[in-house]
C-alpha cells in the first residue's frame, strides 16, 4: 500500500471490535480489513479515570500491571488479545488501534465499553481459533479409528 503524491492511502481499517468472556479472561477481537503486505503493529489500551493504559502493543510500551496478565494472536484480518483474572477493575473503554508499515495517515482506531456484567460468553468457534490441539489430536486419531472399524468387521 503506497500513497500517491496527492492521495494519502488507508492500508487497513478496522471494521468491528468486540468483547467476550472466555472462562476468566476478557477476550477483545479487533477486525480488520488488510489492503496490504506491510507488517501491520497493533495497540491494546484501556481508558479509565480518564487516563489511558496501555495494555499491549507493538507501537508502545505495555504498563506493568498488564504486561503479564495479556497476550495478543493474530490470523488472518483479526487481532485478538486476552486478558487472564478479568475482574470489575479492568471495566473501561477498550480501544483497538491498528497501523500498516508504511501508512503515512492516521492509525486506525475503534472503541468498546467493556462492563464484567454485560459481557456475554465467547462463542464456540473462537475456541476452535485458540486452541486447535483437539482438532488435531481428532485427526490424527482417525486413521486409528478406521481400523478398528475394519478389525471389527
Amino acid at each position: 500500500c503506497s500513497p500517491t503524491l496527492l492521495q494519502a492511502a488507508h492500508c487497513q481499517m478496522v471494521k468491528d471490535l468486540s468483547a467476550c468472556l472466555l472462562g476468566q479472561s476478557l477476550r477483545v477481537d479487533c477486525r480488520y480489513e488488510n489492503k496490504t503486505s506491510n507488517p501491520l503493529t497493533y495497540e491494546f489500551s484501556i481508558t479509565k479515570d480518564n487516563r489511558k493504559h496501555v495494555i499491549h502493543s507493538t507501537m508502545s510500551v505495555s504498563e506493568n500491571i498488564y504486561r503479564s496478565r495479556a497476550n495478543v494472536t493474530m490470523h488472518k484480518n483479526l487481532v485478538c488479545l486476552y486478558l487472564q483474572s478479568f475482574t470489575t477493575s479492568d471495566e473501561g473503554v477498550y480501544m483497538c488501534e491498528l497501523k500498516a508499515a508504511s501508512d503515512y495517515t492516521s492509525n486506525q482506531k475503534k472503541n468498546i465499553t467493556v462492563i464484567k456484567d454485560k459481557l456475554e460468553k465467547c462463542a464456540g468457534f473462537s475456541l476452535l481459533i485458540q486452541n486447535t490441539s483437539w482438532l488435531l489430536l481428532l485427526l490424527l486419531s482417525l486413521p486409528l479409528l478406521q481400523a478398528v472399524d475394519f478389525v471389527s468387521l
